[in-house]
């Protein structure tokens, strides 16, 4: 299982989002987002941020860093370790499962990504086998489209993908790329896009919870 950095509402949860961090970042790095959603103050969503494994990357020189799977070049089509996606994929899940054996239906559970984390997030909400509440995918791109194997559950699954305009490391044009694609495969993804680079900016904070509070009713 994945170490985590969890942080729990002021009551029993009865939602959870698990948000996946970026390439060389960590767990904690949304962690001080989640003040800033505009929750109601009675909310009972658990936040769940994983740690990425430490592995080699090869863009970067073969160094070892949080990452959740190795990206071998930087083209525009990202080669990338199928296996090691497909393994943090697997693991994302057992987190997901986590969740169903502490109560929480999967219908109340949000999958959400920056980058790499984003990739991943993709790959796992559109192959699981429960519905899921819906999925944010931030300042990404579709890592598996050609492989993943898409689940019935989800196939009405909400879809709302964030972006920079000015991003210098996932050009927009992946994001508008994911973007057609899911809407090919059938889906209704929600697209903004904001004059940042390869951040978050408050702007994007507020539509992610004003997302949260619809897909998981918080009045």
């Amino acid at each position: 299982m994945l170490n985590c950095e969890v942080l729990e509402p002021g009551r029993p949860a009865d939602a959870a989002v698990i948000w996946l961090h970026g390439l060389g970042a960590s767990g904690h790095d949304f962690v001080p987002v989640v003040p800033h959603l505009g929750l109601p103050a009675d909310h009972g969503v658990r936040f769940v941020f994983p740690h990425a494994p430490q592995i080699p990357v090869t863009i970067n020189g073969g160094m070892v860093m949080p990452a959740w799977y190795d990206i071998f070049a930087m083209s525009l089509e990202r080669e990338i370790d199928l296996e090691q996606i497909q393994s943090s994929s697997a693991a994302i899940r057992e987190l997901i499962q986590r969740e169903l054996d502490a109560g929480i239906p999967s219908e109340r559970i949000v999958l959400a990504g920056f980058s790499q984390g984003g990739a991943v997030a993709y790959h796992t909400a559109l192959s699981y086998p429960k519905a899921l509440a819906g999925l944010m995918a931030l300042s990404t791109y579709f890592a598996t489209a050609r492989e993943v194997s898409l689940s019935e559950a989800n196939k009405g699954l909400p879809i709302h993908i964030f972006h920079g305009t000015r991003d210098p490391m996932v050009p927009e044009t992946m994001g508008h790329t994911a973007n057609q694609i899911l809407q090919g495969m059938g889906f209704a993804p929600v697209y903004r896009s904001y004059p940042m680079q390869h951040e978050v900016c408050m702007e994007e904070i507020q539509d992610i919870g004003r997302s949260l509070k619809d897909w998981l009713e918080l009045v």
